[in-house]
């Protein structure tokens, strides 16, 4: 993961990115946004790169930008960044992450119309007069409105990826403390659901150290103001996104009770203590309690919990109240998929494109860290011009150099592949001759998302060669919504042998988990994909595992738990069907 400092510095290097193209100064605009995307790519903490004397070999960073993460590093600012803030009025600062109030539109409607503040912006927006501006009309400043809205909402939570980064350094923190018996997260982090409000964090301890568990949470660094503190719980907000987080302490023998209580969901809760009270039972916080006699039948693990009221343990990510309870009384719960089976990634991008890394730096870094046999390059293809995608001889070229690389490493990691774009036909960028010499083909769309896509997916996956559909809905969580298709697209799937993808990008997690479930239930098989750009994004594949968990999704379903022979047989029986000779 990411290092917070990084990421500190990525995020002034971008505003400062937004504050030169408000003053129309192309070139420092670009390059701190490459020196942004570079820090935010790193695999390691800046400083290390400082320490070793390599700052100046990383790509994207110049010698003005090393200079400027050099003074963050040893005085916790940057002062041409202070000087810059003062050139752009704030509210504008904090719109241009805003879809559709990009630097250009903003200095406009502020050299126009003399709007300064986000309350009469809003204002301008909503009463016409942005819309009179040359360029603008009805339609950008109704999207602009809904930008706005799904900006603001997304600001109010965290996203998973976030959220995990916050709460493992707290919770590595507080594992330093002996007296702390265990240690979790609980609510929606633990549920790993795709956006998460606040952190909460359990421990439990014997009743002599409460105290002073508390006392060293509060008095964190990360703590930038405590909002209550009391004998068994406390409340902070911490510097990081300035997120609340809740400590509770439990007592060792209420561990599970309390577990279990605070991962919810509420109606999972609910539904568990309806059928307790249906069986005599009672369950709190506190244990499982004979309703008659409050004889205390269980508390101390979560195991315990379910087990007295004859359930199997139920995985958190499966607690919603979509059918689990009665799958665990009928013993009948999914055995889930987990990292662990994950045998390689079916998407990921190199600098040829889109992506910061050599297909080298990939394939070396991805040999040293993950336990993979293989990787499918899949970088995009022409239409996607803003990425630079492959034509057909790039593609040609493209083998080649992988060829190369397997050699160089000594063994066949990285997969031939290709992101190919739908066109609004249904139509592939590339003809089949191309992709018929790919080991793999991700089919994706990536423009006119305001229509229901169906068509366009269907005729893709009628493609022989086309393997998987990236992304499928579209979305960009806190940006754009998911574009609309029908439940035909399974059906089709299932029929063609075509996968869809659980893109792991944190702010994609596309399918989401609701349609993993009914991929799943209708004999979908599912790819999980990082969607890498850098050599940092691999680790997002978990990501993706979590929301095929929370899909119900099991080991059989997954194509990335097959061995690469197994995925080998999976692309050729999809063109047989097809009655392609293989």
């Amino acid at each position: 993961m990411y290092q917070n400092i990084n990421k500190e510095i990525a995020k002034i290097f971008k505003e400062m990115s937004h504050i030169y193209e408000f003053l129309d100064d192309k070139f420092r605009a670009i390059a701190y946004q490459r020196a942004a995307q570079a820090l935010e790519d790193l695999p390691d903490d800046v400083r290390n790169y400082i320490k070793s004397g390599k700052l100046d070999d990383i790509r994207g960073i110049g010698s003005h930008t090393a200079e400027k993460i050099v003074e963050y590093v040893k005085t916790g600012k940057i002062q041409k960044y202070e000087e810059l803030k003062k050139l752009v009025p704030p509210d504008f600062l904090k719109l241009m992450e805003v879809p559709g109030f990009g630097p250009k539109t903003l200095k406009r409607i502020y050299e126009e119309l003399g709007i300064s503040t986000k309350e009469e912006l809003i204002k301008a927006l909503k009463d016409g007069r942005v819309a009179k501006l040359k360029g603008f009309g009805p339609k950008k400043v109704e999207n602009m409105l809904k930008g706005l809205e799904l900006f603001e909402k997304s600001q109010q939570r965290l996203t998973l990826w976030e959220a995990l980064e916050i709460s493992n350094l707290l919770v590595e923190k507080l594992k330093k403390l002996k007296e702390v018996k265990n240690i979790e997260v609980a609510g929606s982090l633990r549920r790993k659901k795709e956006t998460i409000g606040d952190i909460d964090i359990l421990i439990s301890c014997d009743e002599k150290d409460k105290e002073k568990v508390i006392n060293y949470f509060v008095s964190l660094d990360d703590v930038k103001e405590v909002l209550a503190k009391g004998d068994t719980k406390a409340s902070v907000i911490i510097k990081e996104k300035d997120r609340q987080v809740d400590l509770r302490v439990l007592k060792p023998e209420e561990w599970g009770s309390g577990l279990q209580y605070f991962t919810g969901s509420k109606e999972h809760n609910v539904h568990l203590r309806d059928y307790a009270k249906s069986i005599g039972l009672k369950i709190s916080e506190y244990g499982v309690f004979d309703a008659k006699t409050e004889k205390k039948i269980a508390g101390e693990t979560e195991e315990d919990v379910y087990r007295a009221v004859g359930m199997e343990w139920i995985p958190p990510e499966l607690r919603e109240d979509r059918g689990e309870i009665e799958a665990a009384l009928a013993k009948k719960l999914p055995k889930l998929v987990e990292l662990s089976d994950i045998k390689g990634d079916f998407h990921c991008h190199s600098n040829w494109t889109d992506g910061y890394n050599t297909i080298l730096e990939i394939a070396q870094y991805v040999k040293e860290n993950f336990n993979y046999e293989y990787l499918v390059l899949t970088d995009h293809s022409k239409a996607v011009r803003i990425a630079h995608g492959l034509t057909e001889d790039d593609v040609l070229r493209q083998i080649e150099e992988i060829d190369k690389v397997n050699k160089m490493i000594g063994f066949p990691l990285i997969k031939k592949g290709i992101e190919v774009d739908i066109l609004l036909d249904g139509s592939l960028d590339l003809p089949d001759e191309i992709l018929s010499k790919l080991d793999w083909v991700v089919a994706s769309i990536h423009t006119h998302l305001n229509r229901d896509n169906t068509d366009r997916i269907i005729k893709a996956m009628e493609n022989p060669y086309v393997n998987s559909i990236g992304h499928p809905t579209g979305r960009i969580i806190g940006s754009r919504e998911g574009y609309q298709f029908s439940d035909e697209i399974f059906k089709v799937a299932k029929e063609t042998g075509t996968a869809l993808e659980i893109n792991s990008q944190p702010l994609r997690m596309d399918l989401p988990d609701i349609l993993v479930k009914k991929a799943v239930e209708n004999g979908v098989k599912l790819v999980i994909s990082s969607d890498s750009h850098s050599l940092a994004n691999f680790h997002y594949i978990q990501l993706g595992v979590y929301i095929a968990r929370r899909g119900w999704a099991k080991k059989e379903d997954i194509i990335n738990t097959l061995s690469w022979k197994e995925v080998e047989n999976f692309v050729k029986n999809k063109r047989k069907r097809f009655g392609v000779k293989v």
